[in-house]
């Protein structure tokens, strides 16, 4: 049931692997899947229109430049119709096109308007394979969110042996029903996330205030990834200079205190991402005019901040089934973690060491543990913030499923 009706769209890339599409082909059939397929020139050498038509019972695309193409359904419609979007087989040229943005046909055309996740699924020579370009490849398309099945190792057409040899059919297959099961579990389930981000600015006069070097991209990141997972997801964002995401709610505050009280409002969700650098005090008077140098105390008095991960992980009525924080530090990053783990209650800390400027605040990139309550520590080195989101938000999606199988 995993399969019915999904709609799957294949891209049939050169190499001697892709006659194995027309067997994915005939296995998606049987699983009741709509299939349709774009043909790339290269591909062509190896398969016919003719064969994967009578297959698919669907016309088989091929140029981005075809009148009659168009006309039936351009390149945006055609990334829109399907539910994924598999490269088979996906070359070492394949992957630098796309690793490059690169929009030369109509199926790089599809994959880079797609909305869509897209399953990449490697075959060539081992020496291809291990090559410092390609694996830079790899690294760069994994940070942009594409999903990969292999290579696999064994003998490949050209005689040699190691990593390189495509996925069969089969192995294709069952990562798809994994992941369309997944997914139709989460649909089924509603489930409702928060996530807060950026920082807080507690103004002192109407020009001054206490902040830090936040940018938000981390929460960004983890709203957009779990969004992608089928998480109906609301993001709460402190000032920031990032352009928002179309496809989740957002809700712009300045003060720690605006965004408790969102927080409050958010209430009851399924899952909390506290990843917003709140500021843990504010001045305890804000001066309605501008204090002037010869008028300023030496002593700024401040008082403390609403505790908002606090509130979330020990409230009893609507605590949310998952809560995680963060624990930005720059020292005893880990000691320091696991001692906030506990004294806040929440179910994961994400520890990360902002005394670096090429990581953490206000970076593209971060390096961090993330800490259960069993004192289990996955570590993720340093590496795009939206990779290290997808990593976080599939931690999260799978402890709630485990949690409510256990409990059912």
């Amino acid at each position: 049931m995993a399969l019915k009706n999904k709609k799957i769209l294949i891209i049939i890339g050169g190499g001697i692997s892709a006659y194995k599409s027309l067997d994915l082909i005939r296995l998606l059939k049987k699983n009741d899947a709509e299939v349709k397929t774009i043909l790339t020139r290269s591909g062509k050498e190896f398969v016919t229109p003719l064969s994967i038509t009578a297959l698919t019972k669907n016309k088989t695309f091929e140029d981005i430049f075809d009148i009659n193409t168009e006309s039936e359904i351009d390149h945006i419609a055609l990334s829109r119709w399907s539910d994924i979007i598999i490269v088979l087989p996906t070359t070492a040229n394949f992957m630098t096109k796309l690793s490059i943005g690169k929009a030369e046909d109509l199926a790089t055309t599809v994959l880079l308007a797609s909305n869509k996740d897209i399953l990449l699924v490697p075959a060539m020579n081992v020496r291809m394979w291990l090559h410092k370009a390609t694996q830079n490849n790899l690294k760069i398309l994994q940070d942009y969110g594409y999903r990969f099945v292999g290579p696999e190792k064994g003998e490949m057409a050209c005689g040699e042996y190691g990593d390189g040899k495509m996925s069969s059919p089969r192995q294709i297959l069952s990562y798809l029903k994994k992941y369309f099961n997944q997914k139709d579990l989460v649909k089924s389930k509603n489930l409702k996330a928060l996530v807060t981000t950026g920082p807080t600015k507690e103004y002192i006069d109407p020009v001054r205030y206490i902040s830090n070097e936040s940018s938000g991209k981390q929460g960004f990141e983890i709203a957009l990834a779990l969004n992608r997972l089928g998480v109906k997801t609301k993001l709460i964002s402190g000032p920031s200079k990032l352009v928002p995401p179309k496809e989740i709610k957002i809700v712009n505050i300045v003060s720690a205190l605006e965004m408790m009280n969102e927080v409050k409002k958010s209430l009851p969700v399924d899952i909390a991402v506290c990843a917003a650098a709140v500021s843990d005090f504010k001045p305890r008077v804000k001066k309605k005019n501008k204090i002037k140098k010869n008028s300023f105390n030496d002593i700024l008095k401040l008082e403390k901040n609403p505790d908002i991960l606090d509130y979330l992980s020990k409230t009893n009525k609507m605590r949310p089934k998952i809560v995680v924080g963060f624990s930005a530090e720059t020292e005893n990053t880990i000691s320091n973690s696991i001692l906030k783990l506990k004294e806040k209650y929440c179910d994961l800390i994400v520890s990360n060491d902002v005394s670096s400027k090429n990581s953490g605040f206000n970076s593209e990139y971060n390096k961090v543990s993330i800490i259960d309550k069993k004192g289990k520590i996955k570590s993720i080195s340093k590496n795009k913030k939206s990779y290290i989101a997808d990593k976080i938000a599939k931690i999260i999606l799978d402890k709630i499923l485990i949690n409510d199988k256990n409990i059912n």
